[in-house]
């Protein structure tokens, strides 16, 4: 696999988390996803759910296994928030390490390759996504207010994307 492709989602959503709707999740033959937590799920220093979330997740649940997997070393904010989505939990993941993703997928007991890795980052949820052989999906990064826009301009994603768009890497929405 080249340097791009390693780089490339499998499906560029153009949107949060929760227009991942039912509809393309059958059209992938997706039986389970890998959640990212910070910027996919939540914003990045906050544990609030959003209801419109909660309900994403119902609306999913019969259609696949769901599992968070997060670099975010905080054992407490992931465990409080998996809780409260009522989904299993690995943090501390290390992506784009495979290890933990592995860990994941092999619980679901499904092949890989029906297993979305979803996320908001290039560099660590696409890229060990494609190394274990997942359809991966890159969603925008939540925002939840002024702040984090203000933030948000000089972001690391923001860097990947410009970078990841240097080497060839197509990000428009699928």
């Amino acid at each position: 696999m080249s340097k791009t492709q390693i780089l490339q989602p499998d499906l560029v959503l153009g949107d949060i988390v929760t227009h991942l709707s039912p509809r393309i999740i059958k059209q992938y033959n997706l039986k389970g996803l890998v959640l990212d937590v910070d910027e996919t799920l939540v914003a990045f220093r906050d544990s609030v759910i959003s209801s419109e979330l909660l309900m994403w997740v119902e609306e999913v649940r019969p259609l696949v296994n769901l599992w968070l997997v997060s670099n975010n070393l905080s054992k407490k904010r992931i465990s409080t928030i998996a809780s409260r989505l009522n989904v299993p939990y690995i943090y501390g993941a290390r992506k784009p390490s495979r290890k933990k993703l592995r860990q994941a997928v092999n619980s679901m007991n499904l092949p890989v390759n029906q297993v979305g890795m979803v996320g908001d980052r290039i560099f660590t949820d696409v890229l060990a996504g494609n190394r274990l052989g997942m359809f991966t999906i890159l969603v925008e990064p939540m925002v939840i207010d002024a702040q984090n826009k203000r933030d948000r301009l000089f972001s690391i994603r923001n860097f990947e994307v410009w970078l990841s768009q240097k080497m060839g890497i197509s990000l428009y929405k699928n």
